[in-house]
């Protein structure tokens, strides 16, 4: 590899790599990887964390470089393709990830609350994005990518992006930022009580 894709850490190299052998390209942008393991990172004790949408697993490996050796965090990861969700499975994951294969939208009411979520699906960004917030507990950070509707050509896929984007910054419950970064990001994070 050249380029930027020289430091990316072990577990996101062979993830990497898994999605190109599959032709796969949808998988988290290395930017808005380091800025989730950066919020991985500040996962309190005992803290969990989901990402919606687990592709190949690059998100996931994101994850579990921000947490290092920490085995005190839950990480759940959800994807709706059987077979993606299977390639994904064949990486080397520590004991403290879950992958389940799943709609967002029907596992997620069943998954509790998370100190960090990362929705890059469709299932939970596009549609459920309520119940996406409603599982983040106060404190908590919400990571939504692909939020720079100029850079799509599918005029539906600009229309939603902006849907989201509206819900996010409006909702008094949330504090919220829009980033020029990566595929275009917001972060969110849920107002205490």
């Amino acid at each position: 590899m050249t380029g930027p894709d020289l430091d990316l850490p072990e577990q996101v190299r062979l993830a990497t790599e898994r999605a190109a052998a599959a032709g796969f390209t949808m998988s988290c942008d290395p930017n808005t990887g380091r800025l989730l393991a950066v919020l991985a990172a500040a996962v309190p004790p005992g803290g969990r964390a989901l990402e919606l949408g687990t592709g190949m697993g690059v998100g996931t490996a994101w994850i579990t470089h921000g947490l290092q050796e920490r085995n005190d965090v839950d990480v759940i990861t959800v994807e709706r393709d059987a077979v993606t969700a299977q390639q994904a499975a064949a990486g080397d994951w520590p004991t403290w990830v879950r992958l389940i294969n799943g709609d967002a939208l029907d596992v997620l009411p069943r998954l509790g609350t998370f100190n960090l979520i990362f929705a890059d699906a469709e299932g939970g960004k596009w549609e459920g994005l309520g119940t996406t917030i409603a599982a983040l507990r106060p404190g908590g950070h919400l990571l939504v990518d692909d939020m720079a509707p100029e850079l799509f050509a599918d005029a539906n896929y600009a229309h939603k992006t902006w849907q989201v984007r509206s819900r996010l910054l409006s909702r008094p419950d949330l504090i919220s930022v829009e980033m020029a970064w990566s595929s275009g990001l917001i972060l969110s994070t849920k107002r205490s009580a």
